[in-house]
């Protein structure tokens, strides 16, 4: 009998650096208090999803704000934080040279960088950042590492977030680039089927 495997991926909550639109990577940025309400309400609604925290693993980025978020998830859900996984495959994207900075700085020092991009995968053209390339052959790796486990919740990132998403359910670099990275909201991975969860409403209270 196969495993019916559910995993439920999260993304923390919102930083300081994401008010200041600041890119951060792999730097670190405490959340707003906006920031922890968010985690708060989708620690709220997966409690009403699991059931008995007990029978879930938990895997977290090793990234402060993923901790964090984790802290809250747990605090809110009942779940053991001393038993959570910290698993380096989950980080963000590393942004290399353009960590910390806005935009309009990166297009003010790197013009010739940001040419022929768009919105959603000109990250991967930072000098001494990750390319798409590798971070699918990370996310993939910790993909295949948990293939027995039947319940597992994850904590990660926006860009990071996508890439997991694209790559459980086999979507080209493009289709999974634009998926959505709301921070109220979570999904659902099972049967390589992804399901939506908002928890910008008050019905789970």
């Amino acid at each position: 009998m196969l495993l019916k495997q559910i995993i439920y991926l999260l993304r923390h909550g919102e930083t300081e650096l994401n008010v200041n639109g600041r890119y951060q990577g792999e730097l670190d940025s405490s959340l707003t208090s906006d920031g922890i309400e968010q985690v708060k309400n989708n620690a709220k609604l997966l409690k009403v999803l699991i059931d008995n925290p007990r029978e879930w693993e938990f895997i977290s980025s090793t990234l402060g704000r993923a901790q964090q978020s984790t802290d809250i998830i747990c605090e809110v859900i009942g779940y053991d934080k001393s038993k959570v996984i910290m698993d380096n495959r989950l980080k963000e994207v590393s942004v290399g040279n353009w960590a910390g900075l806005t935009t309009k700085e990166i297009e003010k020092s790197w013009p010739e960088l940001m040419k022929n991009t768009n919105n959603y995968n000109w990250y991967f053209n930072s000098p001494n950042g990750e390319s798409y390339d590798s971070v699918v052959e990370r996310v993939s790796e910790w993909l295949h590492s948990i293939w027995n486990k039947e319940k597992v919740i994850v904590m990660s990132h926006g860009l990071t977030g996508r890439i997991i998403r694209g790559v459980y359910q086999g979507l080209t670099k493009d289709q999974s680039l634009v998926l959505e990275v709301s921070q109220n909201t979570f999904f659902r991975l099972s049967d390589k089927q992804i399901e939506r969860f908002c928890s910008d409403y008050d019905e789970f209270y």
